[in-house]
C-alpha cells in the first residue's frame, strides 16, 4: 500500500459510500457527525486532534440531499416526533483502513448504527477504490468455473438441498442421495442448519454422499457438484475443508453472514474446490430499509472474500424481498468489480417451475444457479421429473414461449412432468 508523502497530503484513494439517514440534527450536520465518528472525530473535541490529523484522515461529507420530514424510523433514547431525511454521500481516506475487510466494515458500517441523534442510518452503496479491489483475489471459480467442473456451459444451473433438511440418519440420507443424484441435477447442497449433529457427522455425510456421486457418475456420465456445509468452529474449518477434497468432493459451502467475511476469506486462500456463500442471517442486517447495509454492499466484500456462489434470494419467492430488490441483488453479482470474475448468482426461497419466465424476463440471463428443495422433491412424480420440469420452464422462457403452452406440447408428446409441476406448484407472489 503506497502511504501519502507528507504530514499533510490526503490519501486521494477515496472509499465513498452513501447513506440514507434521519436524524433531529439538520442533516449536514448529522452527516458531519456520522464522518467523525467513523474517523478521527468524537463528540467533543480533544487534546491532540491536530489539524494535520483532520486534514488527513477524518471523513469528509460529499453531499447532503435533503429528502423531507418523516416521523421515526428507528428507536433511540431520545425522542423526537418528525426527524429530517437525507441522503448522504461520505468519503473515507483510504490510509485509514488499509485494504483489510474487517477494518472497512468497522470504519462504514460499524458505530455508526448507535448514533443516538440518527433515527435510521443505512448504508445504500459503496464505491471502493481500485487498490483495495485489486488487494483481494476475489472468487476462484465462479460462473465459468463451476460451469466447466459440471461441464455444463449453457443453460440455467438447476440445484437442490436434502430434504427434510435435519433429522435423516445415516439410511435415510443415502436413500435421499441416491435418488437426487440420478434425476440429472446439476448440484445438490447441505440445508445451512445441516453442520456435523451426533446422528449424521459431516465425515459421514462426505463419505455417503461422494460415494453416491461416483456411483451415479458412472453409470449415466453427468456430474453432480455437492456442496457440503463446512461452518462450524473457525479452528476447525480447514480440516472440514480437507475432508471434503480427499474424499473426492468438488464444492464446500459456508455460511457466510454468520462465520463472518473474514472465515471466508481465510477459506479462500486454501480451498481447493469452489465455495458456495449461503446468505443466512444477512436479513438482520440488510431487511429493515432504515438500518444496516444493502444487499449489493455487502456482495461487494463477499465477492472479495472469495465468494464462488452467492445466494441472491429468488424471485416470486417466500423471502421478503421484493422481484424488483432480488433483480438488483442478481445483477450487482454480474457488474464488474475490479480485475475479479463474477460469482455465480444462486436463487433461492420457493423456487419451482413458476419462477424461471419471470427470471429470465427480469434479467435476460442463464448464468445463475436455481435451487429448487419442495419444487424438485414435491415433484407429484418425484424428483426426476422435478428437474426435467425446471429444465422445461428455463427453456420455455429462454425461447419466449408460453410456459403452459409448451407444457400442454410436451403432454401431448407424452411427457407431462412441466404440466403437472405447473398445477402443483403455487404461482408465488
Amino acid at each position: 500500500m503506497t502511504i501519502p508523502e507528507g504530514d499533510d497530503v490526503r490519501d486521494t484513494r477515496a472509499i465513498l459510500c452513501t447513506y440514507y439517514i434521519e436524524s433531529n440534527l439538520e442533516p449536514r450536520r448529522a452527516a458531519e457527525l456520522l464522518s467523525g465518528e467513523q474517523s478521527s472525530g468524537t463528540f467533543i473535541a480533544v487534546p491532540g486532534e491536530t489539524d494535520r490529523i483532520r486534514t488527513r484522515h477524518a471523513a469528509r461529507v460529499v453531499s447532503v440531499r435533503h429528502l423531507g420530514e418523516r416521523p421515526p424510523s428507528l428507536p433511540s433514547r431520545l425522542s423526537a416526533d418528525t426527524v429530517e431525511c437525507a441522503e448522504v454521500v461520505i468519503e473515507y481516506p483510504m490510509e485509514n483502513v488499509s485494504t483489510d475487510i474487517t477494518t472497512l466494515m468497522t470504519t462504514i458500517a460499524g458505530n455508526l448504527f448507535e448514533l443516538a441523534p440518527l433515527f435510521a442510518c443505512r448504508l445504500r452503496s459503496l464505491t471502493l477504490p481500485t487498490d483495495f479491489i485489486a488487494a483481494h483475489p476475489g472468487p476462484a471459480y465462479g460462473i465459468d468455473g463451476t460451469r466447466r467442473l459440471l461441464n455444463q456451459p449453457t443453460g440455467a444451473l438447476i440445484g437442490t438441498i436434502v430434504k427434510p433438511n435435519v433429522g435423516l440418519n445415516h439410511d435415510e440420507f443415502r436413500d435421499a442421495v441416491r435418488a437426487l443424484v440420478r434425476t440429472g441435477i446439476d448440484l445438490i447442497k447441505d440445508d445451512e442448519l445441516m453442520t456435523s449433529p451426533a446422528y449424521l457427522p459431516l465425515p459421514d455425510r462426505i463419505a455417503i454422499a461422494t460415494e453416491e456421486i461416483r456411483a451415479s457418475e458412472e453409470q449415466t456420465g453427468h456430474r453432480v457438484m455437492y456442496a457440503f456445509n463446512i461452518s462450524g468452529d473457525l479452528a476447525g474449518l480447514r480440516q472440514r475443508h480437507d475432508l471434503v477434497v480427499e474424499a473426492g468432493g468438488t464444492c464446500v459451502m459456508i455460511n457466510a453472514p454468520i462465520m463472518g467475511l473474514p472465515a471466508l476469506q481465510w477459506l479462500r486462500t486454501f480451498a481447493e474446490v469452489p465455495i458456495h456463500g449461503h446468505r443466512v442471517g444477512l436479513a438482520a442486517s440488510t431487511r429493515h430499509p432504515a438500518l444496516g447495509v444493502d444487499f449489493t454492499v455487502w456482495q461487494q466484500l463477499a465477492r472479495l472474500a472469495g465468494a464462488d456462489h452467492i445466494h441472491a434470494s429468488g424471485l416470486g419467492g417466500k423471502f421478503y424481498e421484493t422481484d424488483a430488490e432480488v433483480t438488483a441483488n442478481i445483477n450487482s453479482l454480474r457488474q464488474s468489480l475490479g480485475d475479479t470474475i463474477p460469482p455465480l448468482p444462486t436463487l433461492s426461497s420457493g423456487q419451482s417451475v413458476h419462477t424461471p419466465g419471470r427470471t429470465y424476463q427480469a434479467i435476460q440471463s442463464e448464468d445463475v444457479l436455481m435451487l429448487a428443495g419442495g419444487g424438485i422433491a414435491a415433484h407429484p412424480s418425484g424428483p426426476e421429473a422435478g428437474v426435467r420440469s425446471l429444465r422445461q420452464a428455463w427453456e420455455a422462457a429462454v425461447a419466449d414461449k408460453d410456459v403452459d403452452e409448451r407444457a400442454a406440447s410436451l403432454a401431448d408428446e407424452g411427457d407431462a412432468a412441466l404440466a403437472e409441476a405447473l398445477g402443483h406448484f403455487p404461482k408465488g407472489n
